[in-house]
C-alpha cells in the first residue's frame, strides 16, 4: 500500500434496455428488485444491512466473492427524480480499509419504446486499494444483469 495517494476518475457506463424508464427506475428503488441484479455474478454474495430510498436516506450494502473478502458500500441519496434520475454519494471499504469515495448519477431517458441508462461515477480511489477498471467491470456486469432481469417479463420489479 502506498499511503496518501488519491486517483480521481470519472467512469461512464451506458446501456439501452427494451423496458420503459418506469420499469428501469423500479429496479433501483427496492431491496427486492436490487438483489435480483446487482451482484457481480455467480460466486458472489450480496446483502443490504439498511435501505432507505428517499432523498436524505441511504443504504449499506455488503458484497464480495463467496469465501473471500467482504466489501461494504455506504451511500446517501442526494437527489431522486422518479423515472429520470438518482444521485448518491458514498464510500466503499474492503473489510475495514477505505478504498473509495464517489458520487454516482444514474440518468434514465426514453429511447424508442425502451430506456437509455447512463451511469456516471465520479470517484476518488484511495491509496491504490481499488482501481477504476475494477469498478467499471463491476458496473458493467451489474448493468448486464439488470438487462437480463428486464428481459424476463415474468419477473416483477
Amino acid at each position: 500500500m502506498t499511503g496518501g495517494s488519491v486517483n480521481h476518475t470519472t467512469i461512464i457506463v451506458e446501456r439501452t434496455y427494451d423496458a420503459p424508464p418506469e420499469r428501469v427506475f423500479a429496479a433501483w428503488s427496492s431491496v427486492e428488485a436490487l438483489l435480483r441484479w446487482n451482484a457481480m455474478g455467480d460466486g458472489w454474495h450480496a446483502a443490504y444491512d439498511h435501505f432507505d430510498f428517499r432523498v436524505g436516506g441511504g443504504d449499506i450494502f455488503r458484497f464480495g466473492k463467496t469465501g473471500g473478502e467482504t466489501y461494504v458500500s455506504t451511500s446517501s441519496y442526494q437527489d431522486i427524480v422518479p423515472n429520470e434520475r438518482i444521485i448518491s454519494a458514498g464510500t466503499m471499504r474492503r473489510e475495514t480499509t477505505p478504498i473509495s469515495s464517489s458520487i454516482v448519477t444514474v440518468d434514465l431517458t426514453p429511447s424508442g419504446k425502451g430506456c437509455r441508462l447512463v451511469l456516471t461515477e465520479q470517484a476518488a480511489f484511495l491509496d491504490d486499494e481499488d482501481k477504476p477498471e475494477y469498478r467499471r467491470a463491476g458496473w458493467s456486469a451489474m448493468l448486464d444483469n439488470l438487462g437480463a432481469v428486464l428481459k424476463n417479463q415474468t419477473v416483477s420489479i
